[in-house]
């Protein structure tokens, strides 16, 4: 009886904890709003008349009020918006005397806003436009308000959806006043007394290598020979923190970003471009303030000893990757003795950092050309090389040099709460098929221990390389990894093999490397308060991570629809780089654009099932596999910019005349 009444009491305990709860709200098409709670199993139902104030996306406060049946969905009703996702929004105006609508063009359903006389500054009647909510009492009746931002070229679909794409992923396009204000106040000249503070190395040798387009360059290398036979090597950093205050409105939003998310046409920036390109901006033959990482090391790039803290720089020029490229291939060039030096001892660095157990996965950036209006007119591929290599190596040995130095703290017998940039052991469950499929193509993998998987992944990528089954198996690799994230928890970084690891040298376009900034800087200064809400403001720079990496992914997408809308009716040979039971992905080789050819499409030849171990589709009559990494001929029949998609169908002809071309020349071979 005890024992009842005691399970009686904890329920009723459990029941009124879940009575008000925080997450996130979507809302679907049809209008009914879904809360996703962390750490709760079922999502909480709300009813459109239940949304009070509540958008798409905001983070809410949910009353939780009842339950659909014995083991239904839970129902709710939003008590408080605590944080919007987005505040500006695209759509149409409709004027009447006095006053306007703003209807929006969103595919999520929310109410129309109302945009006083005094708002609409040069907007007319059916213009698109760009609205700012200002304000939403939540009160029967009461509509939301708003002002137009910015009024659309109806001309210029291309940077309508750029803006769209932006601000479905919660990123606004301007800063607000306050914020601006701030900026405004932040002197541009550099105190003789800030100087005093810093250590001064204006007078080493120091450059800046970016790409062609880049404007803000946060980070610099500095180079020297000393007496002592060693190299010292500095890693310097714009000293962000230095000028943006915690706590102002600037540092505010800067925070809401997170981060600066770079389209293929624009970059919208973390903060105004003033001090992105111009105030901490290590441009060249310009004194600037930085915080740096200065490291001594012997001829074998093993590190000796090494110094962090606040420096004043004076870059000497500044090179583009394909400058520095040119100086390490002909071996001759401006400063070419100390970038061979810096880049042999970057690939020392490198070599090692494999050796104790970074995975070397190949990277391969696709880009589009552009015209003047931003439509893509030809596709380029860059790939990492010698002198991207050389920047990336230091840029790693400051990352994980001031994590591992931070890592050694303790505040009251506890770890320094700080956000490390983590990457957790690959996914099990994944890796397991992943290992089978490997097989096939007579590649073993010892799934045994992390550093055994490891090991195989390296020999495996070595083994691969400029095979057929190159692409699918690196592809498919780095589905099994988890996904790198911010945290306090520090679990180490198992792809580049350091156990201590965290991002310092962004900290133009990244908030979590501002953060680092001001912690080391308490800890070098014996000043530190341990942040209590770090692992939340983790989260939260994690999460705009990801919604950054979608947008991108996004835009990037409208942009090979939009190319491939030259092409409708061609008929070119790709890759088949995914699979599920309602088709397969393929990637155009030319251009490489991505399409779904449609199960549907195939009924004609034969009846598809999906086979997930062999990453598969396979004919239920002909046996016939469409499995990912093999080349098909596809004809482009579809490229629906709205939707972002491009359809292909499988052209039967092209692979017949393929195979028949290996044919002869495996018989002239012969």
């Amino acid at each position: 009886m005890g024992r009842k009444n005691s399970k009686k009491t904890k329920n009723k305990g459990r029941n009124a904890a879940l009575r008000v709860l925080k997450g996130t709200i979507d809302i679907t098409r049809s209008g009914m709003g879904f809360v996703t709670v962390e750490g709760l199993e079922n999502d909480i139902m709300v009813r459109p008349g239940d949304f009070n104030t509540a958008l798409h996306g905001d983070t809410v406060k949910v009353e939780v009020r009842e339950s659909q049946g014995r083991r239904g969905r839970m129902q709710g009703v939003i008590k408080e918006v605590v944080e919007r996702k987005r505040t500006e929004f695209i759509g149409e105006l409709q004027m009447n005397k006095g006053f306007a609508f703003f209807v929006s063009s969103s595919d999520k359903p929310m109410p129309d806003i109302f945009i006083p006389q005094q708002s609409l500054g040069k907007a007319k009647n059916g213009d698109r436009v760009v609205v700012k909510l200002t304000a939403w009492d939540n009160e029967p009746g009461k509509r939301p308000m708003g002002e137009v931002v910015s009024v659309l070229d109806a001309e210029n679909s291309n940077d309508s959806a750029m803006k769209e794409i932006l601000l479905d992923a919660g990123f606004p396009l301007s800063f607000s006043d306050d914020a601006l204000e701030v900026a405004a106040r932040i002197p541009d000249t550099i105190s003789a007394e800030e100087i005093k503070k810093r250590k001064d190395i204006r007078d080493l040798f120091t450059i800046t290598i970016d790409p062609v387009d880049a404007k803000d360059f946060d980070d610099a290398i500095s180079f020297r020979k000393l007496k002592n036979g060693y190299y010292e090597i500095g890693v310097h950093i714009a000293d962000v923190s230095h000028y943006l205050e915690p706590g102002t409105a600037l540092d505010k939003e800067a925070y809401g970003r997170a981060t600066s998310v770079y389209l293929p046409d624009r970059v919208n920036p973390m903060l105004p471009e003033h001090i992105s390109n111009v105030l901490c901006s290590l441009r060249p033959r310009e004194d600037k303030l930085t915080f740096s990482a200065i490291f001594q090391v012997n001829a074998k790039a093993e590190v000796k000893q090494y110094w962090l803290g606040k420096t004043v720089i004076h870059s000497d020029h500044r090179f583009t990757y394909e400058e520095v490229q040119a100086i390490i291939e002909e071996k001759a060039g401006l400063y070419a003795e100390e970038i061979l030096l810096l880049n042999e001892l970057a690939q020392k660095l490198r070599k090692k950092r494999f050796q104790n157990g970074a995975i070397n996965f190949s990277s391969q950036e696709v880009r589009f050309k552009l015209n003047d209006k931003g439509d893509p007119i030809g596709i380029m591929i860059k790939e990492s090389k010698e002198a991207h290599q050389l920047i990336e190596e230091y840029m790693l040995l400051a990352n994980h040099t001031v994590a591992e130095n931070i890592s050694r703290l303790k505040v009251n017998n506890k770890p320094l709460p700080f956000p490390f940039r983590t990457h957790d052991d690959p996914d099990e469950e994944k890796l397991v098929p992943f290992a089978a499929f490997a097989k096939k193509f007579g590649h073993k993998f010892d799934t045994s221990s992390p550093e055994k998987i490891t090991a195989s992944f390296n020999q495996l990528l070595k083994d691969v390389h400029g095979k057929p089954e190159q692409h699918v198996l690196e592809q498919l690799g780095i589905r099994t990894m988890a996904k790198a994230r911010y945290t306090t928890e520090n679990v180490g970084h198992y792809g580049l093999g350091f156990e201590h690891y965290c991002h310092f040298t962004s900290p133009i376009r990244r908030y979590p490397d501002i953060q680092v900034h001001r912690i080391l800087f308490d800890v070098l200064r014996e000043s530190v308060e341990p942040d209590k809400k770090m692992e939340e403001k983790c989260k939260h720079t994690s999460e705009r991570e990801r919604a950054a990496m979608e947008a991108e992914r996004a835009s990037n997408k409208y942009k090979q629809v939009q190319y491939m809308r030259n092409f409708l009716g061609e008929e070119f040979e790709g890759v088949i780089s995914g699979v599920a039971s309602f088709g397969f992905w393929v990637e155009t080789v030319e251009h490489k654009c991505e399409g779904l050819v449609p199960v549907t499409s195939l009924l004609e030849y034969d009846e598809f099932r999906h086979v997930e171990d062999e990453y598969c589709l396979q004919g239920h009559r002909s046996g016939k596999k469409f499995r990912m990494g093999d080349k098909v001929w596809i004809k482009v029949v579809g490229a629906s910019l709205e939707k972002r998609q491009l359809d292909y169908e499988w052209v039967v002809a092209g692979e017949l005349a393929n195979q028949k071309k290996g044919a002869i020349s495996r018989k002239k071979r012969k």
